[in-house]
């Protein structure tokens, strides 16, 4: 395939701040197909991934793990194959020489939604775990879980990071005591 010798190796792409001095993200991937590395303050490769959206993938990943979210490598390309993709993500790894964290054991962590319920203070577990509690109580509970995680993940991206663009979540998920973009 002519794409695939197109394709760069990790070392050779320029670092990208994930968050830019206007306190955005890199918008040049908006609606963009491409593979993604990010890495940490310290540029230590954390997570590689694909997508066909790379800016939303991005947005995802900095909601998610905002400590480890400081800087990206990205290669794009022009029509959708799950072939190149991959292959280029296991070529990055590859090259990286081990598996990055967020694409082991910790993989949900970066590609699932945050799961307020493993985070609950022990205060917030004895509310919910409450015999007297209700369905209706319980749903309560993790809104209002759901909603500090929510804030404290907001106070880090916006006052701490300097991000200006507005991160909504999906309410209807925080009854599920799951927060996620919406």
């Amino acid at each position: 395939m002519a794409l695939e010798t197109n394709l760069s190796s990790l070392a050779t792409l320029e670092y990208i701040p994930y968050i830019d001095d206007r306190g955005q993200l890199p918008e040049q991937f908006q609606s963009k197909i491409g593979v993604y590395a990010i890495f940490d303050r310290e540029k230590v490769l954390q997570f590689v991934g694909y997508s066909r959206d790379v800016y939303l993938s991005l947005k995802q990943h900095l909601v998610r793990q905002p400590q480890h979210c400081y800087w990206v490598k990205v290669q794009t390309i022009e029509r959708p194959s799950r072939t190149i993709l991959e292959n280029t993500e296991n070529a990055w790894i590859t090259e990286n020489g081990g598996m990055p964290w967020g694409n082991g054991d910790n993989k949900e962590k970066w590609t699932h939604p945050i799961d307020v319920k493993v985070i609950m203070t022990p205060e917030e577990q004895a509310k919910y775990q409450n015999p007297a509690n209700d369905e209706l109580a319980q749903i309560k509970i993790l809104k209002n879980v759901a909603r500090r995680v929510e804030a404290e993940i907001s106070t880090q991206l916006l006052e701490v990071r300097g991000l200006q663009m507005q991160i909504r979540f999906n309410p209807k998920l925080k009854e599920e005591g799951l927060l996620d973009l919406k």
